[in-house]
């Protein structure tokens, strides 16, 4: 693999903003032309010009956080500067038009908000429990109040369903549109305050047992078809049960949702890690950042204290070494955890070692690691206007 810490150009600097939204506008910063430049130094110092709709605009924190992650998770970016300069009335005029266009045509590339945190959770290979960490994060973040969606890309190997004792048929869940077209809904499960919206393929099929034997292009066209024909509704986090590896879908999700955020899922063992380090080469070969590692499965803990560390020690802290990445937790390894999936009760939703390791992931990814969408209005007023341009639908 050739070395991470070589600092990017700046056209890979301008494909890692690609990643930055706009919350309000519902476009990535590269294309309402305010990422106008970058310019990166020999000791992987970057700057970016970014020009603002107005010199006030309260989105500025939010961009400048969004802009200085997703640039700094690159290993060979060191610090990542912030130009500020605010556009002409010319450079306004076309953002206006863009916000016109948008409210004209109403139909994003996919149907997930802007607004929505995108978290992919992969791994380099099966069996670290990538899927029961989906599940409890998930459920931990609905826990908080959020309205999380829960998206399972493992269409070979679909179990969302069951680990969050999820049933019903989205062929039945389906809605006329002002178009006359019709979406899909995702299966919605009340967690304390919050939601989980879900969607799988395990919902779409008669036996739990029926094996998909399907080949790279019609599993991509499955994850198209869940992100841009199934009406997701408002979201604070939309978490994505990758499959393992780096195949069609892992490219085809980089394609489709430039701007979401990776967490890689591993165990102790040296071999697990090693393999991991594949899925964040993926992820940043597709200008996606790497939010962080978690380390699955780190130890046992018997009723008489005694810690076994079954699978090794220390995978999850060298991998987010190698990679430049947090280590955002150490799960234990618990049978509660694996008998709360198999009873569609996540464990996060109880109490013991294992539903405070991943209460305190919540709190991290929440906190630190990919933090909601704060929501504050500059260029809503442009859109407004754009809309009120346009006039009531008809």
């Amino acid at each position: 693999m050739a070395d991470r810490r070589t600092p990017p150009t700046p056209e890979e600097v301008i494909e890692l903003l690609r990643g930055v939204m706009d919350p309000e506008l519902g476009s990535n910063i590269v294309e309402l032309g305010m990422a106008r430049s970058a310019t990166v130094d020999e000791d992987g110092e970057v700057t970016i010009q970014v020009a603002l709709t107005t010199a006030g605009c309260p989105l500025r924190a939010q961009i400048q956080k969004d802009v200085r992650t997703r640039v700094e998770s690159h290993p060979g970016v060191t610090r990542a500067r912030i130009d500020w300069t605010e556009m002409t009335a010319e450079q306004r005029s076309a953002a206006m038009d863009r916000a016109r266009r948008n409210a004209a045509e109403r139909a994003p590339d996919t149907e997930i908000p802007a607004t929505a945190r995108v978290v992919a959770v992969a791994s380099g290979k099966g069996g670290v429990g990538k899927s029961s960490v989906t599940v409890n994060l998930a459920a931990a973040l609905a826990a908080r109040g959020f309205t999380v969606g829960v998206l399972d890309a493992d269409i070979w190997g679909f179990s969302v369903p069951r680990m969050l004792g999820v049933e019903g048929r989205l062929q039945g869940t389906v809605e006329d549109t002002e178009g006359g077209e019709r979406k899909i809904l995702p299966i919605e499960k009340p967690v304390g305050a919050g939601l989980l919206k879900v969607v799988s393929m395990g919902l779409l099929v008669d036996d739990e047992g029926t094996a998909l034997m399907w080949r790279g292009l019609m599993l991509n066209r499955a994850v198209q078809h869940f992100l841009e024909d199934v009406r997701w509704g408002p979201m604070d986090y939309l978490l994505i049960d990758m499959p393992p590896g780096t195949g069609d879908v892992q490219m085809g999700l980089a394609r489709m949702l430039p701007r979401a955020e990776m967490v890689i899922v591993t165990t102790p063992a040296v071999s697990a890690q090693k393999v991991a380090i594949r899925a964040a080469d993926m992820a940043r070969r597709s200008y996606l950042r790497v939010a962080g590692v978690i380390e699955n499965m780190s130890a046992f803990t018997c009723a008489h204290g005694e810690r076994y560390a079954l699978f090794g020690e220390g995978g999850g802290a060298a991998l987010a070494a190698e990679i430049g990445a947090p280590l955002l937790g150490q799960l234990p390894l618990e049978p509660s955890v694996a008998a709360g999936s198999d009873a569609g009760t996540p464990v996060a939703l109880g109490a013991g070692p294992a539903s405070e390791a991943f209460s305190a992931l919540a709190d991290r990814i929440t906190t630190d690691a990919v933090p909601p969408v704060e929501m504050a209005g500059c260029t809503a007023r442009i859109l407004e206007a754009a809309e009120a341009a346009l006039g009531p639908p008809k």
